[in-house]
């Protein structure tokens, strides 16, 4: 789609806005985007690259962890509006695939799980964010519901690692595995333990899991 200059303007805007962790910033050109009409996937477009380059930057060293979070709180903020709008225009199929995200039963932390689900909107995803303290039924319930490529478990306390287990096992039971990737993360969480737990891929940063997103959507689709 052709863009005027004017709404080119409001998407570099948009764009530097994410720089700057200004949230009520970021939403309201979000907003005005949707009023305008504005491609919804330029717009997109335009977190991706902002939220990817702060990402790079923070693998780098040359910026930090609160940078990360004010980056991932301003895109998430934006792309749930934008989001919004695609699926009321009902243009779910422009996704790249859905992930249904979630801290585990007994774990309030929510931090870590909103910057994936932020990397995750910013790469194209279609996020279902069921919040902290969720338990496997609920995990279970979002997936026949949605149907989603990728279930995202996080944990921030070795107290709560178990029900990350628990979810996988109890999907697994269900006959709910086929055609969902698993993939665990949070501070405590090791490579082996996902492995160990029959978890299919493990991230350590958010930028990281949005990247193994992409790589188990990919596998879910051919499988």
């Amino acid at each position: 789609m052709k863009l005027s200059e004017k709404n080119k303007e409001l998407l570099n805007s948009l764009e530097q806005s994410v720089f700057e962790y200004d949230i009520e910033k970021t939403g309201s050109l979000a907003e005005e985007v949707v009023q305008r009409g504005v491609d919804l996937l330029s717009a997109m477009d335009c977190l991706t690259r902002a939220i990817t380059q702060i990402g790079h930057r923070f693998g780098t060293g040359e910026l930090f962890l609160p940078d990360l979070v004010g980056a991932g709180r301003v895109v998430d903020k934006a792309m749930t509006i934008l989001q919004v709008e695609m699926d009321r225009k009902g243009q779910e199929g422009r996704y790249k695939g859905t992930v249904v995200i979630g801290t585990v039963l007994g774990d309030i932390h929510s931090i870590g799980k909103n910057m994936v689900a932020a990397f995750c909107r910013a790469s194209g995803f279609k996020v279902i964010d069921l919040g902290e303290n969720v338990s496997s039924e609920r995990f279970i319930d979002a997936v026949k519901r949605h149907r989603p490529h990728v279930l995202a478990l996080s944990s921030l306390l070795t107290t709560t690692m178990a029900e990350q287990q628990k979810a996988i096992r109890t999907l697994s039971e269900k006959g709910l595995r086929k055609g969902v990737k698993l993939m665990v993360g949070g501070g405590p969480v090791t490579r082996e333990f996902a492995a160990k737990i029959g978890a299919d891929g493990y991230a350590s940063t958010a930028p990281a899991g949005a990247k193994l997103a992409l790589e188990l959507t990919a596998k879910a689709e051919r499988s």
